[in-house]
């Protein structure tokens, strides 16, 4: 079997497809290597997955829908497991166009894409982010979801939308995922645990929004790739009690489904940074700030029906998961300085 994964250099798409490499698949890995963050990173992440037997990269950008429809022409292409967009809340504040042109036009041709190659099943990163304003904890899929707080959130729900138009129209199944708080080995330096280990370390202060007063359900990138591998050949079916009279969210009568996977248990930032300061052995210097444009208070994912669907339950606990990470940061980071 043959699967595309979008976002490969990306830090889930690294991992997604080194797994799928180890189960024997074979991956085809697209990727733009943008420089949202450090490229070097990326092309590190490459150079692992070009040493496994299997994976073929291709470095394109999905806007450019011929180039991404040529691969669909030279491959057989089973099933697509769509982990490219342009990332960050924060950056989508001062950067929607970008939002637009890579997680809404991209995320179109990939649907095309699948449209017009017969694609068995199309599995698709959401977020916790669109969410958004909604202040019910957890989170449910059955909640509704219509205010999203930053371009980044209500470019992931156009997503769902977009992938629904297609699940109803042309019988594509799809699954989308809505991540919460991603963190682990070879993650991206933009996000607050890899910055706060950077900051810890270097002896610079560490901004910390909303004065700490936040929740994150911090989901390790193993937990995360385990609910996916799970997935890649469970493409959904139609609901057969889905009633369009109280319409459910997450589920339809077309081969359509959306599912949170997080960790289900949400840490304050406070006690996340006293964890970051134990495994590193050095006390954070702190900056307390206002919450910031796009963030929210508290995430929570209610991962019930992934656990029902799939048995999905994770399994790193917050000081398991950010001692690897450390321990990787150093041997990353620090492997020339020691």
């Amino acid at each position: 079997m043959k699967i595309l994964v979008t976002g490969a250099a990306g830090f889930i798409g690294f991992h997604v497809s080194g797994r799928l490499l180890a189960e024997g698949y074979e991956v085809i890995g697209a990727d733009n290597l943008n420089d949202y963050y450090d490229v070097t990173l990326k092309k590190e992440r490459l150079n692992i997955l070009e040493k496994m037997p299997g994976f073929l990269f291709l470095k394109l950008n999905l806007e450019d829908a011929s180039s991404l429809q040529s691969i669909f022409e030279n491959h057989s292409i089973d099933i697509v497991i769509n982990l490219a967009a342009q990332a960050g809340v924060r950056y989508s504040i001062t950067h929607p166009h970008a939002y637009v042109e890579s997680n809404i036009t991209g995320f179109l041709n990939v649907l095309e894409a699948c449209r017009n190659y017969s694609v068995k099943h199309l599995i698709y990163a959401s977020s916790s982010s669109v969410y958004g304003a909604n202040g019910k904890v957890p989170f449910s899929t059955s909640d509704p979801i219509d205010h999203p707080v930053s371009m980044y959130a209500a470019s992931k729900k156009a997503n769902e939308l977009m992938a629904h138009t297609y699940s109803h129209l042309y019988n594509i199944p799809t699954t989308g995922l809505r991540f919460f708080t991603v963190y682990g080995p070879w993650g991206r330096p933009d996000m607050a645990y890899y910055s706060f280990t950077r900051d810890i370390i270097e002896g610079k202060k560490i901004k910390v929004f909303n004065h700490g007063d936040m929740k994150r359900d911090f989901t390790f990138i193993d937990d995360i790739v385990e609910g996916i591998i799970r997935l890649v050949n469970r493409p959904p079916s139609p609901d057969p009690d889905w009633d369009p009279q109280n319409p459910e969210p997450s589920s339809s009568y077309a081969p359509y489904k959306i599912y949170n996977i997080g960790n289900n248990h949400p840490v304050k930032l406070t006690e996340f940074i006293q964890i970051l300061e134990k495994l590193i052995g050095k006390k954070a210097k702190t900056e307390f700030l206002p919450m910031q444009p796009g963030d929210v208070k508290e995430t929570f994912a209610d991962i019930s029906d992934l656990q029902q669907e799939i048995g999905f339950s994770p399994a790193t606990p917050l000081e398991a998961g950010l001692k690897h990470f450390v321990e990787w940061y150093k041997s990353f980071h620090l492997k020339d300085k020691s």
